[in-house]
């Protein structure tokens, strides 16, 4: 698969256009319905139910029509997902009510990024490695405030039909485990459309957001809820990732009746001019 072949093969017609507008209409509109009485709540309790509840009609007025496999844990849960779409984050919050980390670059995505804030996501940089003690000490907060958290160890976002080697940095709240906190990891599949729906390689935000709001009907995102385990009874973060990418996987290729893939976007070359006018070609990746 080809960073290209993700990002340019498709168009999205004058009526997949219009039918992405009135969705985001509808959205628009939830939210206008949504935002007072949230502020409204939050003068009688420190917890309000309306950001859960409007992210989950956000995915479901995005088109995804959501199923449950197995049972997510009520409190003091540490989920370790699988990252395809910037969808997932609407939807597993819709679902279960928990908190993120997710990518910095969600962050800058309108009206999905500010919504992420309101629900106490913790954003990360892949690159900044030396601000990892703060998004840690970010992620800590942010624990102790939801019942709930999740982390997308990948680091990005993939086709679906792939899964990453997990980082274990964001994992290291766990070194030592919060008392009573239980690690759950979570597969989320997008089944036949999961190379459709993925946002990979080059493809601008906004891109794959008319995309997927343009498209017909609905498409199906089953949230598997696997077995959770205790993090006392693994060595480290690292032990605790691999545990909860050997559980994933298994699932995953479950689903899929056959092995997981290997993910890798072909970026062509790009041409720049360097100081002087003459033209060269590099490869990115």
């Amino acid at each position: 698969m080809t960073a290209a072949g993700a990002s340019g093969a498709h168009r999205v017609s004058l009526t997949g256009k219009l039918r992405a507008g009135v969705r985001l209409l509808a959205i628009f509109a939830s939210l206008a319905l949504a935002l007072p009485l949230h502020f409204l709540a939050r003068l009688f309790t420190r917890h309000s139910p309306f950001p859960r509840l409007f992210l989950a009609l956000f995915a479901r007025l995005a088109g995804v029509r959501i199923s449950h496999v197995g049972t997510p844990l009520a409190r003091q849960a540490f989920y370790v997902a699988n990252h395809v779409s910037w969808l997932d984050i609407p939807a597993l919050a819709g679902a279960s009510g928990t908190a993120f980390v997710a990518k910095a670059e969600v962050a800058k995505y309108p009206l999905i990024g500010w919504l992420c804030r309101l629900h106490h996501t913790v954003f990360v940089r892949r690159e900044a490695r030396l601000d990892i003690a703060a998004q840690i000490n970010a992620l800590e907060e942010a624990l102790a405030d939801a019942p709930a958290i999740a982390v997308f160890p990948e680091g990005t976002t993939t086709d679906g039909l792939s899964l990453l080697p997990f980082k274990s940095a964001m994992l290291k709240v766990l070194e030592p485990p919060p008392p009573g906190i239980l690690v759950q990891p979570v597969l989320l599949d997008y089944g036949p459309l999961a190379p459709f729906i993925g946002w990979v390689g080059d493809e601008a935000g906004l891109d794959n957001a008319l995309k997927i709001l343009g498209r017909p009907g609905s498409f199906p995102l089953k949230v598997h809820f696997l077995e959770p385990f205790s993090p006392e009874q693994f060595p480290g973060r690292k032990a605790i990732a691999a545990e909860a990418r050997a559980r994933i996987a298994a699932a995953l290729e479950e689903s899929l009746g056959a092995p997981t893939r290997p993910f890798a976007l072909d970026v062509a070359a790009v041409r720049y001019v360097a100081p002087g006018g003459e033209a060269h070609d590099r490869a990115d990746g």
